[in-house]
């Protein structure tokens, strides 16, 4: 014969399981929940960020790798495009060339910029944006080495 006590004790434990299954059960029902939730959030997230990405891209230069870092490519001048996609830099080289009446030599542009103009190393970086520039259609180089701003 069982003792009645064990019996009290079986039924009672067996009661607290069940009570802990049920609260299981609806703490499971919410973590999935939330879980779908979840991935909603991310697709909802994957979205926008490759919108955002797109409307970037569409505004902002584009960019190339060079030796492992990132290089602002001057984008060729079209209808689509206007200066506000240059770089700071070649805005202001533009400006001034621009406000020249006629053709301007790379050493006014260097000492309109605070460049040291003596110094003809110190002007060839400036030299290859002022060609970049004229490559891409913003400004016109002449064959005397002169650059005019395009209408």
């Amino acid at each position: 014969m069982v003792d009645p006590e064990v019996l009290e004790r079986i039924a009672a434990r067996r009661a607290e399981l069940d009570g802990l299954e049920e609260q299981l059960a609806k703490q499971l029902d919410q973590v999935r929940a939330e879980r779908d939730e979840l991935t909603v959030a991310e697709r909802v997230l994957a979205r926008l960020t490759e919108q955002i990405a797109g409307e970037r891209a569409a505004v902002a230069p584009a960019t190339a790798q060079v030796d492992g870092r990132a290089v602002l490519l001057v984008p060729h001048r079209g209808d689509s495009v206007d200066e506000a996609a240059l770089p700071d830099d070649y805005r202001r080289i533009l400006a001034i060339v621009r406000a020249v009446a006629g053709p301007v030599q790379v050493r006014a542009v260097g000492e309109e910029l605070g460049l040291q103009a003596e110094a003809r190393g110190k002007l060839e970086p400036l030299r290859a944006k002022l060609v970049k520039l004229a490559d891409r259609g913003w400004l016109h180089k002449r064959a005397d080495g002169k650059f005019t701003a395009r209408l």
